[in-house]
């Protein structure tokens, strides 16, 4: 076949690359630029950095294919950067990486892929396929500790129908053996630990450059559950629920984030067991693989959550309630809950609340 495979600078879709080339495919690679140098400061950590699309550029020519960068700045700032700001306004904690897998990365390679004449795209992401349903299911890779399955249940059925994901059965300490074997220079690059566009890791500082002004990053009252003020935030969009550190409150017990209010301004405090819950509400659900409501099932919560037994029941308007059979720890508006039965994905929602919060929306 003919293949678009997307490199992004890195050991693993430089070894996603190899493996294709091995079974005597016919390769065509895509760096896809998502956000501008400048943005970054030029950070090289970031996987747009001229040093990562160079590195992609080196592998191409190692393995012998066309190498080519495509500019998708447009769509990533609409589906990506402006929801991960909005939802930090409204005291959510979003996922970007999700939100780019299903709108903009692997919609955009498969749009490249046909203009390339191609028959499928790969990746060099931890997971596997299966072929047993229509369109395939994703599933969770052999390497349990790099599975990266939770990110990509929004993948269109469309594109799941042409996907190559070469490293699924791989083990990530093998993965760089491979790189090493063949020569490829990406071999010893140390993986991306941050978001893209927030190489630093400081989003309270990305925030304030796009968004400066706005409410939710003024200071405001800490507050308990039963309305007690007990010191003063920094604003509604630099916390998440879960957090203990940084909030100079002393109640002579932990303290927690247990909810955010963007409406009044009030993060809300509170010990560990205010934190957990038994009952999610989620929004803008997908059930990719086919088939009604399955019980029960395995939800994953955050991306090194482990997945917890739970009854999914579909609400009207793209909704669904999960319900754990033991209560969870720190349920966050704006985190992905994924779905599996087993070690396949069959559907996922986003968390718009859970069971006793006082956060809106």
């Amino acid at each position: 076949m003919r293949v678009l495979v997307a490199l992004s600078g890195g050991v693993d879709s430089s070894v996603a690359a190899a493996l294709l080339a091995d079974e005597g495919h016919e390769l065509v690679g895509l760096t896809m630029k998502n956000w501008c140098y400048g943005e970054t400061d030029g950070d090289d950590r970031s996987c747009c950095s001229l040093e990562s699309i160079e590195a992609a550029r080196a592998v191409a020519d190692r393995l012998g294919f066309r190498h080519y960068m495509a500019d998708f700045e447009e769509p990533f700032a609409r589906h990506v950067i402006r929801p991960f700001v909005q939802d930090y306004l409204a005291g959510r904690t979003p996922n970007p990486c999700v939100e780019c897998n299903s709108k903009v990365r692997f919609p955009g390679l498969w749009e490249k892929a046909r203009a390339f004449g191609c028959d499928a795209v790969a990746t060099g992401h931890y997971a596997r396929l299966d072929p047993g349903v229509t369109p395939p299911a994703i599933r969770r890779a052999v390497d349990l500790g790099k599975d990266q399955s939770y990110m990509l249940w929004g993948i269109p059925g469309d594109v799941r129908a042409r996907l190559r994901l070469p490293l699924g059965d791989l083990e990530k300490s093998r993965v760089r053996e491979l790189a090493e074997e063949r020569g490829l220079s990406t071999a010893r690059r140390p993986d991306s630990q941050e978001i893209c566009f927030v190489p630093d890791g400081d989003y309270g500082g990305f925030l304030d450059r796009k968004a400066a002004g706005e409410a939710a990053l003024a200071p405001g009252p800490i507050v308990t559950r039963t309305g007690d003020v007990v010191g003063t935030h920094r604003g509604v969009a630099r916390y998440t629920v879960g957090q203990r550190r940084g909030l100079g409150v002393s109640l002579g017990y932990p303290v927690f984030v247990v909810g955010l209010s963007a409406g009044s301004n009030e993060v809300v405090v509170g010990p560990e067991e205010e934190l957990v819950a038994t009952v999610a509400r989620l929004r803008d659900v997908t059930w990719p693989a086919a088939g009604g409501d399955r019980l029960p099932l395995l939800v994953q919560l955050r991306s090194r959550h482990r997945a917890a037994a739970a009854r999914v029941t579909r609400q009207p308007e793209g909704g669904a309630r999960v319900e754990f059979e033991e209560p969870q720890r720190a349920i966050t508006p704006g985190q992905s809950a994924v779905f599996y039965e087993g070690d396949r994905v069959v559907g996922g929602g986003i968390v718009a609340d859970f069971s006793g919060t006082s956060r809106e929306g």
